[in-house]
């Protein structure tokens, strides 16, 4: 078998630049300008219906949305409970109520997410009948309920700067998250319990904390209900319970482990092995002096 002959490099250099460009055919890389115009307006026509029916069908989904409502509300059928101040960390309260330097981050914290409940800044929200759902479905601009600071009574910040630090009795604020159309059932309220925290060598004594609610009995109002969503309900403020934990001094250095949960509404869930957060939370606090 004869070996293949090699072209000389200079017969190979004139038929790449014959196959670039054909002086004789015209061809420029193996095409006329006649195929080169086809086969590039086919290209254009076949992507330019490709983008149309991207964009047709993008337009047609975009005007099955509400641009104030999400689509999809069925994933989260039950608030879940956030508290202030959160610490950094974990939910953990450690404080020495003699000094004022180990508490002053909560009180900061309080004061900070107090603000907009001052009475300056709901000067567009109204007073609504307590005790029943502010259904406003019927009208554009939904109006805001108005919640008075003075409900959460010693835990306003009024009275009280350090809200209950500085005495040993140290306030929470806890508020159920925000679901857009929720309306809860029955008589909603926070309801808090105190146990020795996990991993504590003895069980908690009766006494060792008192825990007190403003409003009254950890009552959350229904005429603050239903939101409508952020765009529709620009100054909708939620309502929040606050819980007062007066620990006894002779509970000092002792780690207390608070457990607070939704009851009273039978649409409002509190148990969930798969979500700590629903309709209850938990956190510690420890006392020094």
């Amino acid at each position: 078998m004869s070996k293949e002959t090699k072209k000389p490099f200079r017969q190979s250099m004139a038929e790449w630049r014959q196959f670039i460009y054909n002086p004789n055919s015209g061809e420029f890389l193996g095409r006329t300008a006649k195929s080169w115009g086809l086969i590039l307006l086919f290209y254009l026509v076949f992507y330019g219906f490709l983008a149309a029916l991207f964009t047709f069908t993008m337009w047609v989904m975009l005007q099955t949305l509400s641009s104030d409502i999400p689509k999809y509300r069925d994933r989260i059928s039950s608030p879940g409970l956030m508290i202030s101040p959160k610490p950094d960390t974990a939910l953990e309260f450690y404080f020495n109520k003699s000094d004022a330097q180990s508490y002053a981050e909560y009180v900061s914290t309080l004061r900070k997410f107090l603000e907009s409940y001052d009475d300056s800044k709901q000067s567009q929200n109204i007073n609504c009948t307590p005790g029943r759902i502010f259904d406003q479905n019927d009208v554009d601009v939904k109006k805001a309920c108005r919640f008075n600071l003075s409900e959460l009574g010693q835990c306003s910040g009024k009275e009280d700067k350090t809200f209950g630090y500085s005495r040993g009795a140290p306030c929470v604020l806890v508020k159920m998250n925000r679901i857009i159309g929720l309306k809860p059932e029955g008589e909603p309220h926070i309801y808090c319990t105190s146990k020795a925290a996990w991993g504590a060598v003895k069980a908690l004594e009766e006494g060792m904390v008192e825990i007190n609610y403003f409003p009254s009995g950890g009552f959350i109002d229904l005429m603050y209900f239903p939101y409508y969503g952020k765009s529709l309900h620009a100054h909708y403020l939620q309502p929040l319970v606050a819980v007062q934990l007066a620990i006894n001094s002779n509970s000092t250095k002792e780690e207390i482990a608070i457990e607070c949960k939704i009851l009273g509404s039978p649409n409002l869930k509190n148990e969930d092995d798969r979500d700590k957060f629903l309709g209850r939370i938990a956190f510690k606090v420890q006392m020094t002096e």
